[in-house]
């Protein structure tokens, strides 16, 4: 059976499909030795010889699915111009390529999804599954009901209305207030920035959950593997499951 090229490359667990159609623009993928010049053609990967930057690539019989308590004052990059401790840094050496899901601010922590299973983690961080993200924030300031009403319908951000979210305050800490807000996206600084919009800057963000996975029992920089049951409540939430 004939799949996609940008998918193929994501279920071998190279980059995400979005990704993966920036490698082929810049002429970094070959099928059968020729370069693919354009986007959108199909593959067979019983048949087709398929080369990302010189080396074949092929379905990964050995998937990994991790989580991970990130820790303040590391970035989720795999890369750092600056030399800045990355969240890669807190785990062992595998032997297979394994990537971050989605982001999370340097100066944030929680929940950090990693995996080498591409086509989980496009869907994952793709908006159009709407997987719900729990964060704990403290904010300065304490939020009327009409401004979190506000947050949960939606504001601009980017040019582009938020999705509606959920807002719940926990707690008044004097001229603080402590709130959990679930998410359906994940643009960039997207917390941060929805309160801001409101006139409360964030003072400290943990994200407690991701799919349904959270941080239990873990410390900051310490990590595991998510057993079957959670691997199946990720993919059952992105239909990946029959």
């Amino acid at each position: 059976m004939k799949i996609r090229l940008n998918k193929f490359i994501a279920i071998c667990g190279i980059v995400s499909r979005r990704k993966a159609d920036e490698l082929i623009k810049q002429g970094r993928v070959t099928v059968n030795g020729e370069i693919v010049e354009k986007l959108g053609i199909k593959v067979d990967p019983e048949k087709d010889i398929v080369e990302v930057d010189g080396k074949k690539i092929s379905y990964k019989e050995n998937l990994i699915y991790l989580v991970l308590y990130k820790p303040k004052g590391y970035i989720v990059s795999l890369r750092d111009p600056f030399n800045r401790p990355k969240v890669m840094d807190l785990l062992p050496d595998f032997k297979e390529r394994i990537f971050p899901v989605g982001r999370l601010d340097y100066d944030s922590e929680g929940i950090l999804l990693l995996t080498n299973d591409g086509e989980l983690a496009y869907r994952l961080t793709h908006p159009r599954y709407k997987v719900e993200r729990v964060y704990r924030v403290e904010v300065k300031g304490i939020p009327s009901p009409e401004k979190l009403e506000k947050l949960e319908k939606g504001i601009p951000l980017y040019g582009k209305r938020t999705a509606p979210s959920k807002v719940k305050l926990i707690a008044k800490k004097g001229k603080k207030a402590l709130l959990e807000i679930k998410l359906y996206e994940g643009r960039k600084r997207q917390v941060k920035l929805m309160f801001l919009a409101i006139g409360h800057p964030v003072l400290s963000l943990k994200r407690i959950s991701f799919g349904g996975i959270t941080i239990k029992g873990l410390k900051p920089g310490e990590w595991r593997h998510l057993n079957k049951k959670e691997i199946k409540v990720l993919k059952k939430n992105v239909s990946l499951l029959d």
